[in-house]
């Protein structure tokens, strides 16, 4: 369930936005004014937006939908992967790699060429072969550990990207925009808000602000999933109740068919009748 207030968002500065020369235009509908030198957002807004937000993430999860989180930029990447990994959903959060959705064929290879490395590590195989191969296949395995381990698992294209800061995850936009993947983002003063379907206005840089946002919408995504396994839990219910009584039924009228009834009276054998010429037979 949402849980927002205008304290929560004061205390983590979601209202601070950038410096007024480094704005841009798209964002004024969401400002509020400025104060030295600094924009300030409209939180009224900023709570209208995460509302609509919420409840457009809920319902995607509901129905089952892929999602994808991507932040990159040092002050976001660790939060962004705690909220991820709370939520049960895939994250981009040290590098993006080129094609990581519009060549994900490519990325898949990389996940199995990574699975390679380990089952030689773990089978002993690094053992037998000489330092420099081994120190080469040691660090090739790293560098796929810190770039994959959070998309490892991902076996299909998301339905839904969730995206701190537009302009630093510039590349994964574009992709998820070329591809016609839903983008879900927050927006700093800087940033075009139409680039996104669903622009959350607020601080894309303070930490506090951007655990927030990542909070919400890791909730959004736990708590459509709950909705959707509550709903398919009311569902089998009924269904294995009529069951249970159709079985019940079924073993009643078996078990009455198989009494006799009370009020028939039971069968008497009758004696055949004799005939008249059967009769003179036995009298001679």
């Amino acid at each position: 369930m949402l849980n927002i207030s205008m304290k929560s968002m004061l205390e983590a500065g979601v209202h601070f936005g950038h410096q007024t020369y480094r704005w841009n235009p798209k964002m004024a509908r969401y400002i509020f004014g400025e104060r030295n030198g600094i924009h300030i957002l409209d939180l009224q807004k900023t709570v209208k937006e995460i509302k609509k937000t919420y409840n457009f993430v809920k319902d995607c999860a509901k129905e089952g939908k892929r999602f994808l989180f991507v932040g990159t930029k040092k002050q976001a990447k660790d939060i962004l992967k705690e909220e991820a990994e709370r939520a049960n959903v895939p994250c981009v959060y040290e590098k993006w790699l080129g094609g990581t959705l519009t060549n994900f064929e490519t990325i898949k290879k990389s996940v199995k060429r990574l699975e390679d490395l380990e089952k030689m590590e773990s089978d002993g195989l690094f053992r037998v072969m000489s330092k420099k191969e081994v120190s080469r296949l040691t660090k090739q395995k790293n560098r796929l550990v810190k770039l994959l381990t959070g998309i490892r698992h991902m076996k299909n294209l998301p339905e839904v990207v969730f995206i701190i800061d537009p302009i630093e995850e510039n590349n994964a936009l574009r992709e998820a925009r070329k591809l016609g993947i839903t983008l879900v983002g927050v927006c700093d003063t800087n940033c075009d808000p139409d680039a996104l379907d669903w622009p959350i206005p607020g601080n894309d840089d303070a930490a506090r602000s951007i655990r927030l946002f990542c909070a919400i919408v890791a909730d959004a995504v736990i708590d459509g999933r709950a909705e959707a396994e509550a709903a398919k839990a009311a569902a089998v219910q009924p269904a294995e109740l009529h069951n249970a009584q159709q079985a019940e039924l079924q073993v009643s009228d078996f078990t009455a068919a198989e009494q006799p009834s009370a009020e028939e009276p039971p069968a008497v054998e009758e004696a055949p009748l004799e005939t008249p010429v059967e009769s003179a037979k036995t009298e001679e």
